[in-house]
Formats: C-alpha cells, structure tokens, sequence
C-alpha cells in the first residue's frame, strides 16, 4: 500500500487538489472480501465493533474516533472522525485496506484513497434489524470470516427478536423526542431516516415528530404540538450534559407531557445509536427505561 510520503513522490506535492476535484471512483460492494488482511483500518463504530466481536481484532491497524468499543480499540491509532478524514490521516498507518461505514467521508478525501491504491470496502447502514445482520455479514466477507459471521448473525438475530418481543402488542405507545442538541435554547429534533427514529421503534415506542428526514430544529411551537410522553438524549461527557431543570424550563418542552411529568432518558450515545452487535441490549434498556414494568420480561 501506498503511505504518504510515497503518495507525494508518484503524484506530486501539488497533485492533492487536481485528486480533490477528480470524480468519484466506484467503491468496493459488501461482496467483496479484502486480498490482504493484515493491516486493516476500520471506519466506523459499528463496524470496529462487528471485527472485535468475530475476533478478527488482531489485523486491525487503526480506527476512527467513533470507535469507543470496546475499550481495547482505543489503544490503536486514530484516523480522525469517520465524516471528516484526511487522506494523510489514513494513508500514514499505510493500511492494506480500509473497510468504513456507509456515509464516511468526505467524497474527496475517499477519492484521493482511490487513487492512492487503498482498497475499499463501504458496510451499508440502515436503521433496523435486518440492517444490523447485514452489516455483521458484510464485515465477516471483508475479513474472509464468513463462518464466524454467520454464527454472530444468528446469536444476534435471535437476541434482537428476543428484545423486540418484549414491547410486542403495547396498547399505547410512548411518544418519544430525540434530542441532539439544545445548543442556544434550539431544538435540534431526529426525524425519520436517522439511528434516533430506529432504536425508538424497535424499542416499541413512536417517533413524536414526523415529516422530515434527519435531524432538523424545530420551532418551539412544533416541539410543544409533538407531545411527546418522554424526551430521549445522548449522554455527555466533559460537562457539556444539559442539566435537567434547563431543560424542563425551556418552553417548548415544560408544557408537553414528558416536561410536566419530568421524563428524561439519557444514554451513552454509541451504545444507543450505534446498531451493532450491541443494539438488543440497547433496545431492552430503553424499552424498561420507557415501560418499566409494563414490558413483557
């Protein structure tokens, strides 16, 4: 593979605009399985975790900065955050292929990869549990480990409707309000299309906002006509946690039911919306922080 330094040499100190602005060169489908697995580096949180979990950890060269779990991964080399890297980033652990998940980027700097000789294998996301096993399946092939990812599949396929059984059949749904961010008392709400909106229904509960895709601010009057029964958020690390009499005061939030009845659930953020090998355990956490002792076991 092709490090940095030897990047320079065969396209020229001046060459990386000329790759920035070249098109985009077809990646690597979840069928294909890397030639050479001995430096691997992985991209993306979920997929970091899906290698450690089929043992596959040990031809793992780097990692990105969501890459939390377990802890162990911590102790390789950064690459920088999965929708900002740099093709220097990458290329100086001189990885034998990089294997990243759906939506990493930017396109150019995947470009630049390209052009550099990285091969590239892009693992699909979407938001559900049939997402989560085909996920598992596309990063056994990438490693060449297709029995042990078809062994995990199963053991995780199997938890997953363990876990969606538990709220199976609810008479009433909790209305549920993710919220990214209340950065200068705006509302930055998860609409539908996000990890938000899937880990809220598996957890059998409805999203308590509708007509928008991603994550969008919503106006004070859209938040309070949402109603929602409980307000849903990440974990912050750091002191950057919005403290809860601020956030039953805002108001948007006070005069809904989750503000007058002060129902906040708060979740590391990984472990919530990473939809991985981990997810059933995240959907019975939530489910019993949602139902308590409503759900069925």
């Amino acid at each position: 593979m092709i490090s940095v330094n030897a990047f320079r040499r065969a396209f020229g100190a001046g060459s990386l605009l000329i790759v920035l602005m070249a098109g985009p060169g077809a990646a690597e489908d979840g069928h294909a399985a890397f030639k050479d697995t001995s430096r691997i580096a992985a991209v993306g949180g979920s997929v970091t975790e899906i290698v450690y979990a089929l043992g596959e950890e040990g031809k793992l060269v780097a990692r990105d900065s969501t890459s939390l779990y377990p802890e162990a991964a911590m102790k390789l080399p950064d690459v920088g955050y999965m929708r900002q890297l740099s093709p220097e980033g990458v290329l100086s652990v001189n990885p034998s292929g990089l294997i990243v998940l759906e939506g990493s980027g930017p396109r150019e700097t995947i470009d630049v990869l390209k052009k550099a000789g990285v091969p590239l294998i892009f693992v699909p996301e979407t938001f559900d549990h049939a997402g989560i096993i085909e996920k598992i399946r596309v990063v056994g092939r990438a490693f060449g480990a297709d029995a042990k990812a078809s062994e995990l599949a199963t053991q995780v396929d199997a938890e997953l409707a363990a876990a969606e059984r538990l709220t199976a059949g609810m008479p009433e749904k909790k209305r549920v309000l993710f919220i990214l961010s209340m950065q200068g008392g705006k509302i930055l709400a998860a609409g539908s299309h996000t990890a938000a909106d899937g880990i809220i229904q598996l957890a059998g509960a409805v999203n308590a906002v509708e007509g928008f895709s991603g994550y969008k601010q919503l106006s004070d009057e859209a938040a309070i006509m949402a109603k929602p029964d409980i307000i849903l958020m990440m974990n912050r690390f750091g002191g950057n946690e919005l403290p809860d009499a601020e956030l039953f005061a805002h108001p948007a939030i006070a005069p809904t039911p989750a503000g007058q009845a002060r129902r906040v659930v708060r979740m590391e953020g990984n472990y919530l919306l990473g939809f991985g090998p981990r997810t059933a355990s995240a959907i019975r956490d939530l489910a019993t922080a949602l139902y308590g002792d409503q759900i069925k076991g």
